[in-house]
């Protein structure tokens, strides 16, 4: 039984990344579907899964791509993150049941997932690349916190005295002392997606990382397109499907596979916005058109307003990389991270690195 919690519990952790909107009573409600059920075949599973999970016709096609990813296989199996390997459950008829009828477990080497994990998606075929933009969908993107202004009452830190001094003119003295502390707040995020002509072959799985830091915190995101214009495509990305979203996207960017002039385009930025206090994040390859000088100043200026400054760069998953192109060169002493953004293992490293900025 407290196997079948946890792989529920994780099952339901996925769909509500999905964007389905399955909440405790419709997990318990799964929960006592399945003590009916034969928990082994897979059919009865979807099947109590969809109809106790499900609200919209909307949660239906993300339902089944969860299932799909999260028991993909012939029997469910528990999901387990940071492995390279995967325990599928094979019944008595597959040949691998014991003498008794029961199943067994028999380790397979690497799942197809993954392997996926590690290659490069400008590599990948279409089939393979839109079930890594399944798995980006899915990615939990925790965010650094940070303190705010404001105060909540607690049992200790700083006295509060405006609470103490009302509660004492209320009852006459001052029976006990009020404290506060300061509340916490996600960290803002500034995301700049190179979509220029040599980013073309990443510039779509940026922006669908892009959709999944929206989507899990819409008022602490904003996400501008770079090429040849500065665009801000935050409102677009905050659509719940992600196709829908990337097709707004995309029709409000003018500059789709053009030419990339970054330093006039952060000064635009700089001109009209203020990054202060946030994690800026460029995803670029650094080919820059315009001035690297140029580049070089504005970057100075972004890395004393944010609170760290991030360069994801696809080509720096590569061995044999090395930062000689104007832009990098330029960029480089003001970087606090300089990471790879190729695969989905690079994008669950980058989610690790906002959330721990």
């Amino acid at each position: 039984m407290d196997e079948l919690v946890r792989t529920v519990t994780g099952f339901v952790r996925t769909l509500r990344a999905a964007g389905v909107g399955a909440d405790h009573e419709r997990t318990q409600s799964l929960l006592k579907a399945l003590g009916h059920l034969d928990v082994n075949d897979q059919d009865e599973v979807y099947w109590a899964g969809r109809l106790t999970l499900c609200a919209t016709p909307d949660d239906l096609p993300r339902y089944d791509r969860c299932f799909a990813a999260y028991f993909g296989g012939r029997r469910a199996a528990v999901a387990r993150t940071g492995t390279t390997s995967v325990t599928r459950h094979l019944a008595a008829d597959d040949g691998g049941g014991s003498e008794g009828g029961e199943d067994s477990a028999a380790p397979a080497t690497a799942s197809r997932a993954e392997v996926l994990r590690h290659r490069d998606v400008a590599r990948l075929t279409e089939a393979e690349r839109a079930e890594v933009h399944r798995m980006l969908a899915m990615l939990r993107n925790g965010r650094a916190a940070r303190r705010s202004r404001r105060f909540e009452p607690a049992h200790r830190g700083g006295l509060d005295q405006r609470r103490t001094v009302r509660e004492a003119l209320r009852s006459g003295e001052v029976a006990r002392l009020r404290h506060r502390r300061h509340t916490t707040r996600p960290r803002r995020v500034v995301l700049f997606v190179d979509v220029s002509g040599s980013m073309a072959p990443y510039a779509e799985t940026l922006l669908r990382f892009a959709h999944a830091l929206v989507r899990s915190e819409p008022r602490a995101t904003r996400v501008y397109s770079v090429g040849t214009r500065l665009t801000e495509v935050t409102a677009e990305l905050r659509h719940r499907d992600p196709g829908t979203a990337l097709n707004e996207a995309s029709k409000a960017i003018p500059d789709w596979s053009g030419g990339t002039r970054l330093g006039e385009e952060f000064k635009e930025y700089l001109a009209r916005h203020s990054a202060r206090g946030a994690i800026v994040v460029i995803a670029s390859d650094g080919w820059e058109r315009g001035d690297p000088a140029l580049l070089g100043a504005q970057l100075a200026r972004l890395s004393r307003q944010a609170h760290r400054l991030i360069w994801v760069n696809p080509h720096k998953g590569y061995e044999d990389y090395r930062p000689l192109t104007g832009g990098m060169r330029a960029a480089l002493p003001y970087l606090d991270d300089l990471v790879a953004g190729h695969s989905l293992a690079a994008y669950e490293e980058l989610s690790e690195r906002l959330a721990h900025a």
